[in-house]
């Protein structure tokens, strides 16, 4: 049998047989198929089937049905066809395909809202018993649950409980990905639209939330444990999972499409150099050149656009740092593993639910003056405490480092510019430039390329002022070539043939570096 499945972007997706004769499509309780939205006409549209075919009439004087979007008035169609009227889509879909779809999606409500029900009954105290106990309890419950049903032979009873579990006790649809290691970012669009990214490339999931109201209370689980909540007085809310993931979650009205959530998962593996010469973002040799830089004490800024690597990069930059040393680091959301034990770690605290409470990243790092730090590392430099960040670096706490969002080293500039004049600290411009070319030593300029890889695409030395201007000087970049068959970029690193101004320090600090590798 053939289904009709009905979509639109603020009510559930539903399904109706296909069945011989006509169908009425619109405004009416009455109507086969009812469209509940303004200028949907009391009689829209029909379709009619025989035995042998079926055909859509428009009874519409405007030009709002559309087939395969192409206006029609009347047309014969066939199973492959896209009906669209107004905001609604409409397609055939065969019995197996409904099932597993709407069929499936309207069994798990049902079979939530049993559970329910008999946690209500047997009045489960959900807040007084632990994790595991609750787990243990709701499985049990969801087993005779479905053990009452008559389940069609495609559905597994297993992953259907697993499901129901996951949607009423943890993330949804959400786990899965979650335990999944090769994605690196999940984005909910809306209840029916979610989005990864893996190995650089977003790619849809073809998974779904049952509501608007499902993605909301996955928010609010996010959210509970560290204090805040989201509802229409606080539409929008940052928070970190237990594995240390960040998530940023809003909500209408804020959000037109419905409540959409961005997961910045965590990496349980720390990279090392040889991973980044591996996937191709860099060369052993432009590392070994950072490593001197960091063991030279020279200032390092990483630049880069959102998912360029800057935090990977950085955490691996900051492994350089002798074993010796005492490092403070300061983040927005803790992400940095180093391999040190001296090490002091700091983060920042949003605001509570009643709007107190919050410590930024500029308090943080005004503190971490206080702590004897060797070397301050802030995991993103993204408003007035650059100022501090700067001056920390041209008053005794050299060797530090940071990351900017960026897509030049000359923008890196500029966005420190900015940055500083957001500290309400009010200081010339020349002033400013000033405090930047005497604080930063080298920019490390990170990128993703169209075919999703990350890539080191320039590293620069900041050499002082020449002129009003903060002088940059490339002395590695990557060079693009081509694109092979399947659209991965080729290139290559190759020095500019600028050697750094503090070459000459490397030998006097102990410490070995050919001077070839500078060469074109």
């Amino acid at each position: 049998m053939k289904y009709i499945e009905i979509s639109h972007k603020y009510e559930p997706t539903r399904s109706i047989p296909l069945t011989d004769g006509v169908l009425t499509i619109g405004s009416l309780s009455t109507s086969d198929i009812v469209l509940d939205s303004p200028g949907i006409l009391p009689e829209h549209a029909r379709i009619v089937k025989d035995a042998k075919h079926f055909a859509i009439l428009s009874l519409s004087k405007k030009d709002d049905v559309t087939v395969n979007d192409r206006v029609i008035q009347s047309a014969v169609l066939s199973t492959e066809d896209a009906i669209k009227i107004k905001g609604y889509a409409l397609r055939f879909v065969d019995a197996k395909e409904e099932k597993t779809g709407s069929f499936y999606l309207n069994l798990k409500q049902s079979m939530h809202s049993s559970l329910i029900e008999k946690i209500e009954q047997e009045q489960i105290r959900v807040e007084e018993i632990g994790e595991e106990e609750l787990w243990n309890k709701c499985s049990t419950i969801i087993d005779g649950i479905i053990s009452a049903k008559h389940l069609p032979k495609n559905i597994e009873p297993d992953k259907l409980k697993n499901d129901i579990l996951n949607e009423a006790l943890r993330l949804g649809p959400l786990e899965s990905l979650l335990a999944d290691d090769t994605i690196t970012e999940i984005m909910v669009n809306n209840k029916d639209r979610i989005f990864i990214e893996r190995s650089g490339m977003l790619e849809e999931t073809g998974l779904s939330f049952t509501s608007d109201e499902h993605v909301i209370n996955i928010i609010s689980r996010i959210v509970a444990p560290i204090g805040r909540r989201i509802d229409e007085s606080m539409p929008m809310v940052d928070a970190r999972l237990k594995d240390g993931s960040r998530v940023n979650a809003i909500i209408p009205p804020l959000s037109m499409q419905g409540p959409m959530i961005t997961i910045r998962k965590f990496s349980k593996k720390m990279f090392t150099t040889d991973d980044l010469v591996n996937f191709g973002t860099v060369t052993y040799d432009i590392m070994k050149f950072v490593e001197i830089c960091v063991k030279l004490r020279k200032n390092i800024v990483v630049s880069g656009g959102t998912g360029s690597g800057k935090t990977s990069f950085l955490n691996i930059a900051s492994s350089f740092i002798p074993k010796n040393e005492r490092i403070v680091t300061i983040e927005d959301s803790a992400e940095l593993q180093l391999p040190h034990e001296n090490l002091g770690s700091l983060e920042a605290r949003p605001a509570n639910i009643e709007g107190k409470g919050e410590v930024a990243i500029r308090d943080l790092v005004k503190n971490a003056l206080r702590m004897r730090p060797d070397r301050i590392v802030v995991g993103e430099c993204r408003g007035g405490e650059a100022i501090d960040m700067l001056q920390a670096m041209n008053t005794g706490h050299d060797g530090s480092l940071t990351t900017v969002h960026a897509n030049s080293t000359r923008d890196s500039i500029l966005r420190l510019e900015t940055m500083v004049m957001m500290s309400g600290i009010e200081l010339p411009v020349a002033v400013i430039r000033h405090q930047i070319s005497s604080a930063v030593d080298i920019i490390v300029q990170l990128s993703r390329l169209s075919d999703g890889s990350r890539k080191v695409v320039c590293i620069s030395e900041a050499l002082g002022m020449k002129g009003d201007q903060v002088e940059i000087n490339d002395i590695f970049v990557y060079k693009k070539k081509g694109l092979t068959k399947d659209g991965k970029i080729i290139g290559d690193y190759a020095a500019t043939g600028y050697v750094p101004s503090f070459f000459d320090e490397i030998k006097l600090c102990g410490l070995e570096l050919s001077k070839d590798i500078f060469k074109e």
